[in-house]
C-alpha cells in the first residue's frame, strides 16, 4: 500500500503521517487506530508488534500492507532477556526467541543508542514497587555497564538472574563502593564493592500499559 492509499483509506493528513514515522509524536493507541481497519491489525497488534513471535495476516492481502506499513516506520529488533533461565553469574544472558520491535526514531533520538546495544527485561517480584511492578518491562541499554549516573541498571543476583535495582555510587569510598537500593522499602539495603558488582545495562525506558 502506498503512502497516498494509506492516507486516503486512513483519514490522516499526510503531515501527520510523516510526524508519525519521524518520531515527531510519541505512538499512542488513539494515533494507531486510523490504521487499524485499513492494516487489518488492531491498535495494540500495531504498537506491541514485537509481543508477538508471529502475527498471522489477515486475508485479502492485508499482510502485505501491514508489512508496508511496519517498514514505512522503520521498526527495530530489540530481543528480550529470558529472566527464567538461570546460569552461572558470570555465564552468557538468554533469550527469548521472539522480539520486540521499536521505530528507528525512537531508538535513536530518544534512547541515544542503537537496537544492537537494547534488551528487554521483564521485571519480576516487588523489589522496585512502585517505580516499576512485577511482570512490566523495561528496556535496557547493555552497553553502559559503569553505574554512572546513579539510577536503574539490570544487574546480575547472586544466583545468576538478571534483576533491576537503583545503584548509587559511594564517592567517599576507595575504591568506589555502590549502594544498591530496591525502591520498595520493606527491601533492605546492599553495599558492595564497584568490582564485585556484575552490571548488565542501564535502564533507559520502562514499558507501562495503561
Amino acid at each position: 500500500m502506498s503512502r497516498t492509499e494509506l492516507v486516503k483509506r486512513s483519514g490522516v493528513s499526510k503531515q501527520q503521517l510523516s510526524r508519525l514515522e519521524n518520531g515527531h509524536i510519541r505512538l499512542r493507541l488513539d494515533h494507531l487506530k486510523p490504521f487499524a481497519g485499513p492494516l487489518g491489525y488492531t491498535p495494540e497488534q500495531i504498537l506491541l508488534w514485537g509481543r508477538l513471535s508471529e502475527v498471522t495476516a489477515p486475508d485479502r492481502g492485508e499482510g502485505r500492507q501491514a508489512a508496508a506499513f511496519k517498514k514505512s516506520l522503520s521498526n527495530l529488533r530489540v530481543r528480550e532477556i529470558d529472566t527464567r533461565a538461570r546460569g552461572a553469574k558470570s555465564g552468557a544472558l538468554s533469550f527469548k526467541s521472539d522480539f520486540w520491535l521499536f521505530p528507528e526514531s525512537f531508538v535513536g533520538q530518544e534512547l541515544h543508542t542503537s537496537s544492537e546495544n537494547l534488551a528487554v527485561l521483564e521485571v519480576d517480584g516487588d523489589s522496585m514497587a512502585p517505580t516499576v511492578l512485577s511482570g512490566e518491562r523495561v528496556i535496557v541499554d547493555r552497553k553502559h555497564k559503569n553505574p554512572s549516573p546513579d539510577g536503574l541498571y539490570a544487574i546480575r543476583d547472586p544466583l545468576g538472574g538478571v534483576v533491576v535495582r537503583r545503584l548509587q555510587v559511594s564517592r567517599a569510598t576507595n575504591p568506589p563502593r555502590v549502594n544498591i537500593i530496591s525502591d520498595n522499602h520493606n527491601h533492605a539495603k546492599e553495599e558492595v564493592s564497584l568490582s564485585k558488582l556484575e552490571i548488565e545495562g542501564k535502564v533507559v525506558c520502562c514499558l507501562k500499559l495503561v
